[in-house]
Formats: C-alpha cells, sequence, structure tokens
C-alpha cells in the first residue's frame, strides 16, 4: 500500500478555481434590499443542474467530526450537477478534490475552509465526502435532483493520501 502524505493548503477563491466557487462574502458584491434593512452577498456561486427532471435541492448535512490522521481512499463526483456545502456554524471543515485524468481523479489536492467559507463544486468535479472537523457540524448543501444517475465514485487500489495532524 502506498501513503502519500497530503498539504493541506488555505482555500481561496485563485487556488480552488479549478474545481469551483469558493462561497464567502469577503470580496461580494454587495446589495442593499429590503429598504436597507438587509445585505445581499450577490451571486456567490454557479448552481448547475442539467438531465431530465432535473431541480434544485437544498439540503442540511449534519457531518460527523473527522480526527486527523485522516485517510482519503477515494473521491467522488456529480455528472449532472454542482454540489454546494456552505458551514452552519462556522468551524472549519477540509475540502479535498482532484482533476480529472482520463475519468479517473488525479492526486488530491486539500484545503482547509476556515468555517466563514463554503465551496461549490462544478458539475463533474472530483471531491471527498464531507470531512467535518473539531465536532458535528451542520452544512447547508444545494445540489442536484432529478432523475438519472448523478453519482460515481472512484477508489485508489493501491494508495491512501494522509493528512496529518500537523497540516491542519
Amino acid at each position: 500500500m502506498n501513503i502519500t502524505a497530503l498539504e493541506v493548503q488555505p482555500l481561496t477563491k485563485a487556488a480552488f478555481a479549478p474545481f469551483g466557487d469558493v462561497i464567502e462574502t469577503t470580496g461580494a458584491e454587495l446589495r442593499l434590499i429590503n429598504g436597507g434593512t438587509t445585505e445581499r452577498y450577490h451571486d456567490l456561486a454557479k448552481v448547475e443542474a442539467t438531465g431530465e427532471q432535473a431541480r434544485v435541492l437544498i439540503n442540511i448535512f449534519r457531518g460527523q467530526a473527522f480526527t486527523p490522521p485522516i485517510d482519503i481512499r477515494m473521491l467522488e463526483r456529480h455528472p449532472l450537477g454542482s454540489q454546494a456545502f456552505y458551514p452552519l456554524q462556522n468551524r472549519p471543515f477540509l475540502v479535498v478534490v482532484g482533476k480529472d485524468e482520463g475519468g479517473k481523479p488525479g492526486n488530491p489536492v486539500a484545503f482547509l475552509s476556515q468555517g466563514s467559507q463554503g465551496v461549490n463544486y462544478h458539475r463533474n468535479v472530483w471531491h471527498h465526502p464531507l470531512i467535518s472537523l473539531e465536532t458535528t457540524s451542520d452544512f447547508l448543501v444545494v445540489d442536484r435532483g432529478g432523475e438519472g444517475s448523478n453519482l460515481e465514485e472512484y477508489f485508489w487500489p493501491d494508495s491512501v493520501f494522509r493528512i496529518e495532524r500537523s497540516s491542519v
């Protein structure tokens, strides 16, 4: 079994752009609405939903906490829609993604959200399922519902990518 250490990097819009959108208020277009009593941070992510009877779903996911070291053995992707995660309790979480290499994910890349940032994985982007840190955490999740198979998983047969405590 080949084990490769993953370095965790800060989650920034530029670094994450090949995989999707960083959802945060910093640098967002601000509009005052409702007679000036509400700030609207406008158009933070591109929501995608394709296929027969496609529709956008809004969910709350409750993710159990992981404690490093964390082994990454698989990634998944959604060919028919994007998937967005936004933390509801301002807690950090890990984002692990990989570029597509001929229908399989390449070596994963890990990012740390500080808890005031969410992510929107573009359609067909390989990513690890939710990785909460510290404690069980709730996330607002926007993704696709409708007909068709919208989940592909890839398990590395002989490799593990490990996130050590010192990287988080």
